[in-house]
């Protein structure tokens, strides 16, 4: 049985200075980490000042309804697509008026995968001070591993967005 860490990990912790010391929120939206991204972020003890809100949207009918990603989107692109991320993390922000807007659709397997996109292709969102960033990346391993892996990367990946972008 995998157990996640208890104890924060280093970019946990790095995530929760930066955002705390700027007084800002992080909204997330996830579908295929359901979850870990937000659980990883809530692993730092005193969290509640800096997370708005979580959602974890699997389904296309999430992202619609929730998200308001629109299904010609969903439809022409799919899912697992930069537009589709890029459109979740902008409506995530419009919807929760966070500073910090994270979203993350991927593939984790072990079906599901197409020729373009093969079981560990993740797509990543990123919405800070009206910047509007996309990132697609391939992880190997388990149903378990990609999406811990994709998890880590989402926090990774926001650390160096704020320490960029800066205040």
């Amino acid at each position: 049985m995998h157990r996640m860490n208890e104890h924060p990990s280093a970019n946990q912790l790095k995530f929760y200075q930066i955002l705390s010391s700027r007084n800002q929120l992080v909204s997330v939206a996830e579908s295929c980490t359901g979850g870990m991204v937000s659980s990883k972020i809530i692993n730092v003890p005193g969290v509640s000042n800096i997370i708005k809100e979580s959602f974890v949207t699997y389904s296309n009918e999430a992202k619609i309804k929730r998200l308001g990603v629109a299904p010609e989107t969903l439809n022409s692109f799919g899912a697992v697509s930069h537009e589709c991320v890029k459109e979740m993390a902008e409506n995530l922000q419009k919807l929760t008026h966070c500073d910090l807007a994270i979203s993350v659709s991927g593939i984790a397997g072990p079906a599901g995968d197409t020729i373009d996109k093969p079981i560990g292709t993740v797509w990543f969102g990123y919405w800070y001070k009206y910047h509007l960033m996309t990132e697609v990346k391939q992880f190997d391993g388990d149903r378990f591993s990609i999406r811990d892996q994709a998890s880590d990367y989402a926090i990774e990946k926001a650390i160096t967005i704020l320490e960029s972008i800066g205040e």
